[in-house]
């Protein structure tokens, strides 16, 4: 029979996403020995509310069902097993629902019943008769409760049923019945009204009234507060110029012998112009620190090394060396600082964020060791890089001069630490280096010792040439002298200088919100503000400079809590940087030594001793080697081998974490549909023919294996035997990506399956995903089915959904039964299945076929056409072993408090949250409960309700809210049960309330449990 449009009229309310894919929906391949030539199959309407929300284009191809489909043939089927006798029951234009007194634990008395209580019969002869064109009840004499204002979005049902669209945050009568506009997801009405922003009261007043009071305070009274905090941050900014400033430049290189006054005038340089980008508005730490981290230095060592080895192989002197040197310190800071500002602009601060933190921690590890070094290169005053060589070790241990340079700056770091551990406070590193340069000054004023002694003997550092000014640095830069080979080889120290150098915004900058309580951090602007720092620092001719956390904590908890504070520390660091680079002739070599000495052994802590039991086993050992590897290859092959062990052991790591989330079976878990009883029993004992796996995470070559090994596994012999299944469902909604090695798995195990005539069954992936694109580029999901074993769904309830439809479809095409009763859902069966699938002898056939005939064989009824009688012994029969004769008479004795109701596709039985005043038993179309966790939340389907069922009993008999909103999904026939009507036969027949009671109830339990599981095994 060709299928009438008429019959299933489109809701025009059904978004455009859903006709898209009523539209481009295939026809789903039928199973288990199902004719295409003369089987019927099930019409599918365009209804859809488990779509995705996936936009898929009419010329690309789309599941192997639509889940309007999937929905019609659901309908259909809830319809093949009625009563042969049972009548189809015509749609009427006249519908009734009343609204009674609310359900009360236990039934009132007669005499508590309002008056306009009626008995069953009244109630069903007083139906009003409706106007659908005008929306207004015939009987307009009713008394009807007034509306709540309180209650705008629960249009009830009350005594005259009216139909009525729903008008937004309008407040509907209460006599309404509320039609939705949109039929997947319910009106969120708008209940605060926009607010203007013209009122000038609440315009945004300056932030600085110019008053005599404000003026003092502002201009005068908060500097001063700051001065503390300013000589605090001098005094910081002093120490950190003295330790990396004075070591900018290899000072064992004996070109760059002298440069320490120039490394402290450009590391002051760099200090002066972040600290005004930060304070000057581009952080939102207006208090900010900023300055050259210690981490950069072993970067600008290697750049001078590799320049110096190459203008000597091309016989260049050192104004060359020199020259090169300089622009490729400026250059490398403009390339930091153009990397900051694009990642800042383009938002993409976030993605520093997925570095692997071990890879950092060794790194930090190898500056810590490099750091150690370096101090007793500067402390011995070594000529060269520190070696391992006999000769190195004789010139620091046996030389007892050399030994006493070193050793003491040593010494001084240790009793340092110790102090540590005794005293927390963040102020004892500043203190201890201002008391021990005033004891070294403090021996020589005792003992009279001659600075140029000491200057001979290395204790102190030489003293600049005469009357060198602060800008001596600048004049170093001279471009007729540039080697640009030279130049060119550095480059790759500068791009791993840049990456390491952008790792540490995303991690002090947070840490530093969370410090100060600051919870308005916006990483890419402060990504924005670094490069313009370093910008502007690499055109000054300076080196690089970060917002260092560490200063910035102590200057504004010191009361530096300003942006006038931040640029008073920059004016005072101008004010050191303009004196002169003269101080450096007069501070002892052991001070600078030990602050070195102090800072590697702090970094060396933090990545080998602080990681130790926090760190997984790979990850501390992928730390030491990258330690290792920087203290004997160098400092950027450090960096790569912790990049290359960081890839492998996240193959490793990866490939141990199964790639399977959970595994389960039909027989334990169902769809969210509510059946018929005797279907639900039916699907409970064939459902073991289902076999779900659900995928998780990326798949790859590593972890796909895993899932083709369970597979097998349930192939075999033995399990086979045990329980042999015809579909596997691979949901694949929590899988994010899968490789080629992964698609190339799904079709070998495609093919494995196949074999076996068991169907591969997608779902939870979309088709243009990057699971899609993956799955069409091996050509298994194609416009065309290419395999009748393949399917394709939308959701994981979907495809366990089609899935029991099939198995039903199977049994009732075997059984030869009349399939539907309802005309509107035929349709010919397209691309019929393989002939091997008609193998009725098989074990899984015959297991349908047994189970089948045991639960779904219809019983003969002597209560021919009388309705609801036939209804509620097709829903109830099954669940009890009470006789026929004594289920007619007993479902006779309950058919007159039933009052049917016709109800149009859309209308809103209830809300959520309603109080209960009816069930619902459903002769006809399907009812949809959506749900939502608050109420500005979307709703979201829970359950779809079929003919044979009831809903709404819980609330009913227990008296609590609705807990979910209640739709038709189709044209319905309902039959009600109002409160009225339960008190009235509780009265008179209290026997049979209780029976019917328990009776519901007991079909309530049997979904709640299959609800229970499905909603466990989803949260696996």
């Amino acid at each position: 029979m060709e299928r009438n449009e008429e019959e299933l009229p489109v809701d025009t309310s059904t978004s455009p996403r859903t006709r898209q894919s009523y539209n481009s929906s295939r026809s789903v391949n039928m199973l288990l020995g199902l004719s295409s030539t003369k089987s019927p199959n099930f019409g599918f309407g365009p209804r859809s509310h488990f779509s995705s929300q996936s936009n898929l284009d009419n010329s690309q191809p789309s599941y192997s069902a639509s889940p309007s489909r999937i929905r019609n043939q659901t309908i259909a089927l809830s319809n093949a097993d009625r009563r042969k006798d049972s009548p189809p029951g015509e749609l009427s234009s006249a519908g009734q629902s009343n609204l009674s007194l609310l359900l009360r634990k236990t039934p009132s008395p007669p005499q508590t019943i309002s008056e306009e209580t009626t008995t069953a019969d009244e109630a069903q002869n007083s139906i009003p008769q409706i106007n659908f064109t005008t929306g207004v009840s015939d009987d307009s004499q009713n008394n009807v409760e007034p509306s709540d204002p309180r209650n705008e979005s629960r249009p009830l049902l009350n005594s005259s049923t009216t139909y009525a669209y729903n008008y937004g945050n309008l407040i509907p009568p209460d006599d309404f019945m509320s039609i939705e506009d949109r039929s997947f997801v319910e009106k969120v009405y708008d209940w605060l009204p926009c607010t203007s922003t013209n009122d000038p009261r609440e315009r945004r007043r300056p932030n600085f009234i110019f008053t005599p009071e404000n003026i003092l305070q502002q201009v005068i009274l908060n500097p001063i507060s700051y001065i503390p905090a300013v000589i605090l941050g001098l005094l910081l900014n002093l120490l950190d110029a003295i330790s990396y400033g004075m070591i900018t430049f290899p000072l064992n290189n004996p070109t760059f012998q002298s440069f320490g006054p120039d490394g402290i005038s450009m590391f002051f340089v760099s200090c002066i112009v972040s600290q005004v980008v930060y304070s000057g508005g581009g952080s939102i730490f207006g208090g900010g620190n900023g300055s050259m981290m210690i981490e950069v230095v072993p970067f600008l060592h290697i750049m001078a090394a590799i320049i110096t080895q190459t203008c000597k192989d091309d016989n260049q002197g050192d104004d060359y060396i020199i020259a090169t040197t300089m622009l490729s310190f400026a250059l490398s800071s403009v390339l930091t600082g153009l990397a900051f500002l694009l990642m800042g602009a383009l938002k993409l601060g976030s993605l520093i964020e997925f570095f692997p933190r071990h890879i950092l921690v060794g790194c930090i590890g190898g500056v810590g060791w490099f750091l150690f070094a370096t101090a007793i290169e500067v402390s011995a005053s070594l000529e060269g890089n520190l070696g391992f060589s006999l000769g190195t070790l004789k010139t620091l241990f046996l030389e007892g001069h050399n030994l006493a340079l070193w050793g003491s700056a040593l010494g001084l770091a240790i009793i340092l630490r110790i102090i540590q551990s005794k005293v927390h406070h963040s102020l004892v590193v500043p203190i201890y280096f201002m008391v021990v340069p005033l004891l070294f000054y403090f021996i020589i004023y005792i003992f009279n010792f001659s600075w140029e002694h000491l200057r001979q003997e290395r204790w102190v550092f030489g003293l600049p040439e005469k009357d060198a000014p602060w800008n001596e640095y600048l004049t170093r830069f001279d471009f007729t002298k540039i080697n640009f080979v030279a130049l060119i080889q550095t480059v790759p120290a500068m791009l791993a200088l840049t990456f390491f150098g952008i790792l540490h915004v995303p991690i002090n900058v947070p840490a530093l919100g969370v410090s100060l309580n600051e919870d308005n951090v916006d990483t890419d602007r402060e990504l924005v503000a670094h490069g313009l720092s370093n910008i502007l620092s690499g055109l000054c001719g300076s080196v690089q400079n970060y917002l260092v956390y560490t200063n910035s904590v102590l200057f504004i908890k010191s009361g530096g809590d300003s942006r006038v504070a931040g640029l008073m520390l920059a004016a005072g660091t101008a004010i050191i940087l303009f004196v002169g680079p003269w101080i450096v002739g007069y501070i002892p070599v052991m001070v600078v030594g030990a602050l070195i000495f102090h800072l590697g052994l702090d970094l060396l802590k933090e990545a080998l001793i602080d990681t130790w039991g926090i760190v997984n086993r790979m990850e501390y050992f992928t730390i030491v080697a990258i330690v290792i590897a920087m203290a004997s290859l160098g400092f950027i092959e450090g960096i790569f081998l912790g990049i290359i062990m960081a890839c492998i052991f996240f193959v490793v790591s990866n490939s141990r974490k199964s790639a399977i989330r959970a595994t389960f079976s039909g027989s334990s878990v169902s769809s969210t549909v509510r059946r018929r009883y005797r279907q639900q029993k039916f699907l409970k004992f064939v459902g073991s023919q289902i076999y779900a796996i659900k995928l998780q995470g990326y798949l790859f070559f590593g972890t796909i294996n895993g899932v083709e090994k369970e597979i097998r596994r349930i192939l075999t012999y033995s399990e086979w035997r045990r329980n042999p299944i015809r579909f596997l469902i691979l949901d694949l909604n929590l899988v994010n990506g899968l490789d080629f090695s992964a698609a190339e798995a799904f079709f070998r195990i495609q093919r494995l399956l196949q074999v076996k005539h068991v169907y591969l069954v997608f779902c939870g992936a979309t088709y243009n995903s990057e699971v899609g694109k993956a799955l069409r580029a091996i050509g298994m999901w194609r416009d065309e089915p290419s395999n009748n074993f393949l399917l394709f769904y939308e959701n994981f309830n979907e495809a366990l959904e089609q899935c029991e439809n099939l198995l039903l479809q199977a049994y009732y095409e075997r059984a030869s039964r009349q399939l539907i009763t309802n005309q509107d859902a035929i349709q010919p069966i397209q691309n019929g299945v393989p002939e091997s699938a008609l193998d009725i002898s098989s074990p899984r056939n015959n297991n349908i076929m047994k189970v089948g005939m045991d639960v779904l064989k219809a019983k003969p009824s002597t209560k021919k056409n009388i309705r609801p009688t036939s209804i509620l012994m097709n829903a109830f029969e099954d669940m009890t072993d009470k006789k026929e004769d004594y289920l007619e008479n007993f479902f006779t004795q309950l058919a007159p408090y039933f009052h049917e109701t016709p109800v149009p596709t859309g209308v809103i039985l209830w809300f959520q949250g309603d109080a209960p005043d009816c069930l619902y038993l459903v002769e006809r179309g399907i009812l949809r409960a959506t749900w939502r966790a608050t109420e500005d939340d979307p709703s979201r389907p829970v359950e779809s309700i079929l003919p044979g069922t009831l809903a709404g009993e819980i609330g009913f008999f227990t008296g609590r809210k609705r807990d979910a909103t209640l739709v038709a999904d189709s044209d319905c026939i309902l039959w009600k049960m109002r409160n009225e009507d339960f008190a009235s036969l509780l009265e008179k027949d209290p026997n049979t309330a209780n029976a019917f009671m328990r009776l519901a109830l007991n079909f309530s339990a049997e979904r709640l449990i299959s609800m229970t599981y499905y909603a466990f095994h989803l949260s696996q």
